[in-house]
């Protein structure tokens, strides 16, 4: 393997000049430069990164750990991500824990054994303080991204981004309730999960402003799959007399499943049945009828959890940062009053 005693021997540089060019540390001719460049290719010389880390007490590397990288949002959040840590030459560590704490927990102690300078982290529903704790201990900047948590203590002290979904899910019952929708089924899942968590608040909150009540029978609470998803909405769908006129879905996979249900039961999207979904599907406009969707800025988030790990490296002792970024919603003909639209 060749050595940078080799580049300068060839260069007829000194191997400090070597350095300089190599890392940029100080101003050298071009004529110098371009012979060390020449030389660096002749030798096939590889620079030694673990060994410059650990002299810099850096590895310009990030670590992002999601719950499903499959998932159209967090598809989009992950290249929000990855193109920012390449706009700042850092390289990206990628982990999918798939909704398992254990794996969730593997996958952080995977990257702090390979030293990355910090963390962001969309947490599983089952996730504990003790892996903030565990990596605070490691004193490892950390972001916490679309899952917020409300931590108290030292723990408060932690850097996270999401969406306003409170907000988002009251527009959408405005728009319902406007319609004349007054039993509006909602497939919200798994509470532990804190985004679904606040769209299932905002829900309530925002029928509750309208005076409208929420019967439990129309609060799909608890499935995590598809499959599940279905089998607790199609026997709502059943029995007309207490059928539902909307459905809102607060995910992609429980979106999937609570329209299978409306297609196996015959009804027709928006003739019988109003549909909407947070986050919505890869290519939806594909989709007969197209449906309304709430749209996280996906990309941005990731961007912002960048950013605000990148001001933690630079401040550690500054205050944390919460960042709520604003959703859009596109009213498509699921929730229109005529199925002709």
């Amino acid at each position: 393997m060749a050595t940078i005693v080799d580049v300068a021997s060839l260069a007829g540089v000194s191997t400090s000049t070597v350095s300089h060019v190599l890392n940029e540390t100080r101003h050298v001719e071009p004529e110098t430069k371009k012979r060390v460049m020449s030389a660096v290719k002749a030798t096939g010389y590889r620079r030694d990164v673990l060994a410059r880390s650990m002299r810099r007490a850096r590895t310009d590397s990030i670590g992002l750990v999601v719950s499903d990288a499959g998932e159209p949002a967090f598809a989009d959040m992950v290249h929000g991500v990855e193109e920012a840590a390449a706009h700042n030459g850092l390289s990206l560590l990628l982990a999918n824990s798939a909704e398992d704490p254990a794996r969730e927990r593997a996958a952080v102690e995977a990257l702090l054994d390979r030293r990355v300078d910090g963390l962001i982290l969309a947490r599983v529903a089952g996730s504990t303080a003790g892996l903030l704790e565990r990596i605070r201990k490691e004193n490892k900047p950390l972001v916490l991204l679309d899952r917020l948590a409300d931590l108290g203590g030292d723990q408060g002290q932690v850097d996270q981004v999401g969406v306003n979904n409170q907000a988002a899910m009251a527009a959408l019952v405005d728009h319902l309730t406007s319609q004349g929708h007054e039993r509006i089924l909602l497939v919200s899942g798994d509470l532990r999960v804190s985004s679904l968590r606040e769209r299932y608040d905002g829900f309530r909150a925002a029928m509750l402003t309208k005076g409208m009540a929420v019967p439990p029978e129309l609060l799909c609470e608890g499935t995590v799959t598809a499959a599940a998803t279905f089998d607790r909405v199609r026997p709502l769908l059943a029995t007309p007399s207490g059928r539902p006129t909307a459905i809102l879905a607060c995910s992609t996979l429980l979106a999937a499943g609570a329209l299978r249900a409306v297609q196996h039961e015959g009804l027709r999207v928006p003739g019988t049945m109003a549909f909407a979904t947070f986050d919505g599907f890869t290519y939806s406009d594909l989709f007969q009828p197209q449906i309304t969707t709430v749209r996280q800025p996906a990309f941005q988030l990731g961007e912002s959890a960048v950013s605000l790990l990148l001001q933690r490296l630079e401040n550690p002792a500054a205050p944390a940062t919460i960042l709520r970024l604003e959703s859009r919603i596109e009213f498509r003909r699921s929730t229109s009053n005529s199925s002709t639209d």
